[in-house]
């Protein structure tokens, strides 16, 4: 494994972060296909013994279930000061907002539920998910520098937002003296790369850090179309939602990692990595089996040449937004979330 900085922080994660949107109690969210917490620890163990550091979950995850797993696994089989644990906070619910909960003392709640919910007393790395159109940013901004000051995060990054929200936000808090977003992690990968018309210059000139998630585009960068169908890849309706209208000029794409991966005598999943650790920090890869883990381990020791890396990037074609990101705008926030950190149903997140 290679480690780096995470962007303007003291942080040093390996190459690979490990998503956690799979761990959980799959009665209690919005995905069918997550696994339960014995291949949870499996996967985590195999992770750190691949030197693996890098952790990210959510609250969001499984209504916290996905914390409690990763939780009780990095106790058991890590030191604490040895990994970088990242977790998310939803935005103020309807109901909170009708109640007077501040953005300040929603973000308070939110951490100790997942403090909770981690059997941690901090987090390394606090990510505001999406942004909330019903709270004021100075808010925002404001309640994490609280939590920052009172131990509970190491840093904050952010989700699912436009390059211009994040230097907004990094302006207002650099004005009020606020810790600042070291890190973005939006949607990109080879098939999806939207992020470099100004998330990517943005953050290479602020040394902010990309974690990307959906690194392998819910699997379809890690296999053939119509080859190997999983659970997930029958039943997560957000993936198809996001990949499905575009997924002709994205085979063509895909024809060429497989290509590539053929030549080089390695998996699909190295190649689609590889390119994508040449642009960002540590991209976010899943994983609910082994090899998923173990693939992406790999990837960071294969190189490609400048030809090959221009090669899987020259079919690519602009996409129209999709998912969370298609939904970043103000009417949005009334019409398409519902939140909870209970076991009512949660809002599409990743």
């Amino acid at each position: 494994m290679k480690y780096t900085k995470l962007g303007n922080s003291d942080l040093n994660v390996s190459r690979i972060c490990m998503g956690c949107m799979g761990f959980g109690d799959s009665g209690r969210g919005q995905h069918s296909w997550t696994i339960d917490e014995e291949h949870t620890r499996e996967i985590i163990r195999r992770g750190l013994d691949l030197g693996v550091n890098f952790y990210d979950t959510a609250i969001a995850y499984q209504s916290g279930t996905s914390e409690q797993y990763v939780g009780r696994a990095l106790r058991d089989f890590a030191k604490r000061e040895d990994v970088v644990v990242a977790t998310k906070f939803l935005p103020r619910t309807q109901d909170e907002i009708e109640h007077g909960i501040s953005g300040q003392q929603h973000i308070e709640n939110m951490i100790n539920t997942s403090l909770q919910n981690l059997g941690m007393d901090h987090v390394d790395l606090y990510i505001y998910h999406m942004w909330d159109w019903q709270t004021p940013i100075y808010d925002i901004m404001d309640g994490l520098n609280r939590i920052v000051k009172a131990g509970k995060a190491r840093y904050i990054g952010i989700s699912n937002c436009f390059a211009w929200q994040i230097a907004k936000a990094n302006a207002l808090a650099e004005k009020e003296g606020f810790a600042k977003f070291v890190s973005i992690q939006g949607h990109y990968n080879l098939i999806f790369r939207e992020e470099e018309r100004e998330m990517v210059p943005y953050c290479n000139e602020e040394n902010i850090a990309l974690t990307p998630y959906s690194a392998l585009a819910a699997g379809r960068l890690s296999r053939l179309p119509g080859e190997g169908g999983t659970k997930r890849a029958e039943e997560d309706a957000y993936a198809k939602f996001k990949y499905d209208a575009t997924a002709d000029q994205d085979n063509v794409i895909i024809g060429r990692v497989a290509e590539l991966a053929q030549k080089h005598g390695v998996s699909m999943t190295e190649v689609s990595l590889a390119w994508l650790l040449t642009k960002v920090t540590s991209p976010v890869v899943g994983a609910t089996k082994l090899h998923h883990i173990e693939g992406a381990a790999k990837a960071v020791d294969l190189a490609l040449t400048p030809e090959e890396l221009i090669y899987l990037e020259e079919p690519y074609v602009p996409h129209p937004l999709a998912g969370v990101m298609a939904q970043n705008k103000p009417a949005a926030a009334k019409e398409k979330h519902v939140w909870s950190t209970g076991d009512q149903k949660i809002g599409e997140v990743h």
